[in-house]
């Protein structure tokens, strides 16, 4: 047998070895990607279970709030009819801020602050927000890895081939990173 095809044979079976290589990491972050944007999911889910909860504790004590506690309700439904990653994202950003006006308002209730339901609630939430910042930065984490092995020489080429593509980062809108100005 002549070398030269026995070195051509062995090249192209190296390289459909690493075609299948990049091919099935490829698949392994991107389904890391969908666990951890599942794992997002399931903890905005437990925050908007949460939030009615706590609008109907604060309406007991701050009833004149009106405005604040049906922003909170209005960013919730949109959070939780939200169809696309990017449309989750703002709804959730939103959601935030209109609970960060919610907790703000307390300081003018005293018998709210002190009331144990309400304190409960509160600290729910703030834990489900700390998870949620937690799982955010994860999902980030493996969508950066993912975006970099779709995006990078030569696996690019490789989820080109085979239709893969990058998955968008959870980022903070700008109004996100104001805090929430609450008037008496």
């Amino acid at each position: 047998m002549n070398w030269t095809l026995i070195i051509i044979i062995a090249v192209l079976v190296l390289l459909v070895f690493y075609v299948i290589g990049v091919y099935n990491s490829l698949v392994n972050l991107r389904n890391m990607v969908k666990d951890q944007w599942a794992q997002i999911d399931v903890t905005l889910k437990r925050r908007a279970d949460l939030i009615p909860n706590v609008v109907e504790t604060v309406k007991g004590y701050a009833s004149h709030e009106k405005d604040t506690l049906e922003a909170v309700v209005n960013a919730r439904n949109k959070a939780v009819s939200a169809t696309t990653k990017e449309d989750e994202m703002q709804a959730n950003g939103e959601l935030t801020q209109a609970l960060g006006r919610l907790f703000a308002l307390t300081e003018a209730y005293p018998d709210l602050k002190a009331n144990t339901n309400f304190l409960q609630l509160q600290t729910e939430l703030n834990e489900t927000e700390n998870k949620i910042a937690y799982a955010r930065q994860f999902y980030n984490d493996v969508a950066l890895k993912y975006r970099n092995k779709v995006e990078m020489f030569p696996s690019n080429i490789i989820a080109g081939i085979f239709g893969f593509k990058a998955e968008p980062f959870f980022e903070v809108s700008d109004a996100d990173k104001e805090v929430p100005q609450v008037k008496f």
